[in-house]
């Protein structure tokens, strides 16, 4: 199976030397896990950057039938943060892979969350200036806490969960320990 490559920039032109790079780069990734169907690879520049070291920014995002894994790096040069964030999500793609092959069931670890993020055109009523939707897959609290670390998601993770049967989110204390709510409709 052809791994899809989407590359995507914002505020700056990607020439054909830049996009060739990162495709036949990207395109390797489904040697380390098979199971990638998308490689979505993200650059921005940011002109008022303070430092040179963040003026360009690479995120790139896997997708496959049971997970997401999302590596965010920045840099001097676009083809640097798009290295530092590959070497990152091959070190994601490593432990992941470690995890599913230690697990004793054939099911997978992780389940695939979609995600759309969108502006709010209109003027808005309260504070709220940005909303984000997902697909929830049914997992267990341990598989959300997977997820969360893997996504790189430092606060909070919202899922469903399958053993409560409802909506959950799991969130990191001020002592870096973790705490679950549990949804109930009134």
């Amino acid at each position: 199976m052809t791994t899809v490559v989407d590359i995507s920039a914002k505020d700056f032109q990607v020439d054909n030397s830049l996009r060739d790079y990162v495709s036949s780069r990207a395109e390797k990734l489904d040697r380390y896990l098979p199971d990638v169907e998308e490689v979505k690879v993200d650059l921005a520049h940011r002109k008022a950057a303070k430092a040179a070291g963040d003026r360009y920014k690479a995120q790139i995002t896997l997708r496959g039938a049971s997970f997401v894994l999302r590596a965010e790096e920045n840099s001097d040069q676009p083809s640097n943060a798009f290295d530092l964030a590959l070497e990152k999500i091959q070190r994601q793609m490593e432990r992941y892979k470690g995890k599913r092959q230690g697990s004793k069931s054939a099911q997978p670890v992780l389940a695939d969350q979609e995600l759309a993020e969108f502006e709010i055109e209109d003027e808005p009523l309260s504070d709220i200036v940005r909303q984000k939707r997902f697909l929830l897959h049914p997992m267990s609290p341990a598989e959300a806490m997977e997820q969360m670390r893997l996504l790189g998601h430092n606060n909070f993770f919202v899922f469903y969960n399958m053993d409560a049967n409802g909506v959950s989110v799991l969130y990191r204390r001020g002592d870096d320990s973790y705490g679950l709510i549990d949804t109930e409709i009134a």
